[in-house]
C-alpha cells in the first residue's frame, strides 16, 4: 500500500517535542467533550439515550445543545449513559466536592 504507513511508524518519526505535544493535546480531548462527543464515544445514539431517558430523540438533541440546563437533567443524561455526575469546586489553593447534588439522587428526587 504505497503511502501507508502505520502509527506506530510514523510516531517514530516524530521528534520528542512533537510527540509531547500530540500526547498533550490527546490528554485534553479525553478531559473535555460536550454531551454529545461523550456520547459518542460511548457509542450510544441519540434513540438510545431517549429510550432510557424516556423522551424522545430530538429532545436529547435539544438537551446536548443547550449551553445552560439544570443539574438534575444533566445528572440523568450522564447516568443514562452509565456514567455518573459529580460536581466539584476548584479554587486556587483546593478543590471540593460537592455533595448536596451527589444527594439528589439518593433522595430520588428528578
Amino acid at each position: 500500500m504505497a503511502g501507508r504507513h502505520s502509527f506506530a511508524e510514523l510516531r517514530g518519526r516524530m521528534t520528542p517535542e512533537a510527540r509531547a505535544a500530540a500526547e498533550a493535546k490527546a490528554v485534553g480531548l479525553e478531559a473535555e467533550m460536550d454531551l454529545a462527543e461523550v456520547r459518542r464515544a460511548m457509542k450510544l445514539s441519540q434513540e438510545e439515550i431517549g429510550q432510557t431517558l424516556q423522551i424522545n430523540q430530538g429532545s436529547v438533541a435539544k438537551i446536548e445543545k443547550r449551553a445552560d440546563m439544570y443539574v438534575s437533567t444533566l445528572r440523568r443524561f450522564i447516568e443514562a449513559m452509565g456514567g455518573e455526575l459529580e460536581i466539584i469546586a476548584r479554587f486556587p489553593d483546593h478543590s471540593v466536592k460537592i455533595r448536596s447534588f451527589s444527594d439528589l439522587s439518593e433522595k430520588g428526587n428528578p
